[in-house]
Formats: structure tokens, sequence, C-alpha cells
């Protein structure tokens, strides 16, 4: 009677597995073309991709798009149990934590752009022109690149050469060997986010004191650019919660509790702080962006809604 309770429960859970990776696989085919149509419509328009905002965010919408589909790869091998080499894995996780911490650092510098483009306005067209975003592009991987190389150098350190070639299911933690490099990874991050939470502070103060001093059409302009900074600001925060995941899912009396509890909390993890905020944060921006979002919609009704914005 038990061993039969036990291949029902086994086979119970195999199920709602097999459910949570399709439901998983439906939103993120929905949130990938949302981007998809996004990244489209940025590259039809010759003003997107000479305007450095624009620039920006098609640079945040890439990111976001590979990360999804990247992410979405491994949890399909992690729930297939498809165990892949370490070294295989350990570039694999270097591209997806590169292109974790692209999105905020690119949010960042968004935010910059406007801090110029409205405190200092007769600088912008040569600090923030397309020649410029390209050099920011290079410096916002570089930055991103560290948390990324902090990580793998200590396992790189930490690792035998024969640990390479061995099979192993793919994810982050197989490069945690030591409590330590997991607190220096967190660290590391949040650092890194500290930061950029003092920048973007920073930019709304100084915008707040032009938008105080301004009037007319200039306050409407640097009132739009504040609200523009608090849209950053709350994209940074839901990619930031992403960080605090790993502490409740590598909680041992998480685990200890209950096996199929665990699970569900790494699902609803992966829904809320993964996927959720990497297709939200860009939607939110593109749509209120009134340029942008009237060429989204001349893209969507097929060229049938009209309207001259620029």
């Amino acid at each position: 009677m038990a061993n039969n309770n036990s291949l029902v429960g086994t086979e119970s859970f195999r199920r709602q597995t097999i459910n949570q990776v399709i439901i998983v696989q439906i939103l993120v085919i929905i949130f990938l073309c949302i981007n998809l149509v996004q990244i489209v419509t940025f590259f039809k328009k010759e003003y997107f991709y000479t305007t450095a905002r624009y620039i920006l965010f098609a640079v945040t919408l890439l990111s976001d798009s590979f990360l999804l589909f990247m992410s979405d790869i491994l949890l399909i091998l992690t729930h297939s149990h498809f165990a892949i080499q370490v070294w295989s894995c350990a570039v694999t996780c270097a591209v997806l934590l590169l292109y974790t911490t692209v999105t905020p650092v690119t949010l960042t510098a968004m935010t910059v752009e406007r801090y110029v483009a409205i405190c200092m306005p007769l600088r912008h067209g040569e600090l923030c022109s397309t020649r410029s975003t390209m050099h920011c592009i290079l410096i916002i991987h570089g930055l991103s690149s560290v948390p990324c190389f902090v990580i793998l150098s200590t396992f790189f350190a930490s690792a035998s050469l024969s640990f390479y070639k061995q099979y192993q299911i793919c994810s982050v933690e197989i490069f945690i060997f030591y409590v330590w490099q997991h607190h220096l990874r967190s660290a590391v991050y949040q650092l890194q986010f500290l930061i950029m939470c003092i920048i973007i502070v920073f930019c709304y103060v100084k915008i707040m004191k032009v938008a105080k001093a301004a009037s007319g059409e200039d306050k409407k302009s640097t009132k739009k650019g504040l609200r523009t900074v608090l849209i950053h600001g709350f994209q940074l925060l839901l990619c930031l919660i992403q960080l605090w995941t790993p502490f409740i899912e590598t909680s041992d009396l998480l685990l200890q509790l209950d096996f199929r509890l665990y699970i569900d909390v790494r699902y609803i993890n992966y829904i809320m702080f993964h996927l959720a905020p990497r297709c939200l944060s860009p939607l939110i921006y593109g749509l209120r962006d009134e340029v942008f979002c009237h060429a989204l919609k001349m893209n969507v009704s097929f060229g049938l809604y009209k309207r001259n914005i620029v």
C-alpha cells in the first residue's frame, strides 16, 4: 500500500513539474514575441537607432530577450535532468551572469542620459551622440562582466582540471564550493546595485531642482524626465529583487521541511522575479514613450494606426 502511494505521489509530482515547465514555455514565448515586436519597431525607424535613449532601450530589449531564451533552455535541461560538461556550463553561465547585469547597468545609463538632457541641455548633443552611445554600450558590458569575473575566477582558482570534464546539471551553484564564495558573490552584486541606486537618486534630485526652477514647456519636460527616472528606479528595484531569491532557495530549512515546497518556491521565484521583471520593465517603458508607442501601434496595426508625432 505504501509503495502504491509512493508511486502515485511520484507520478503526481512528475506531472506537476511537466505542467510548470509548459506554463513557463507559454510565458516565455509570449514575452519573447512582445520583445521581438519592440525590437523590430526600433530597427524600422532611423530616429530610434540614432537617438541615445532608444539605443540604450534596445540594449535592454536584446539583453532581456537573450537572457529569457538562455535561462529557459537551462530550465528545460534541469527539469529533464540532462547533464553537460562543466566547461560548457561555465561558458553558458558566464554569458548568463553577464546579461543578468547588463539591463540594470543600462537602466542607470538611461537615467544619466535623462539627467544630461535636462540639466545639461547644451552638452546633450555632444555627450549623447550615437558614437558616444556605442562607447557607452562597451563600458556597460565591461562593468556588467565584473560579477561574472569575480564568481568564475574564484571557481577557476578552486577547481581541479578533472572537474571541467565531469558531467553536471548546469547551474551557477555548481561553481560555488565554499560559503565565502556565495557571500562574495552577494557582496559584489549588492555593491554594484547600491552604486546604481545612488546614481539614480542623484539624477532624480538634480532633475527635481531644475523642475522647480523651470516654467511652461520646460517644466512639463522636466516633470516627464522625473517620471522617467522614477520608472528606471522601479525597473532597477525589480532587477534587485532577483538577487534576493538565492537566499530563499539555498535555505537548508526549506529543503528539509518539504522537497516539493522547495521546488514550488523555486518555480514561483523564477516566474515572479526572473521572468516578470525582464518582460514588464521594457514593456512599461516602451508603452510610456509617446514616440515609440506610436511606432509600435503602427507596426502592430500594419500601418492602419495613423498619427504623426515625429
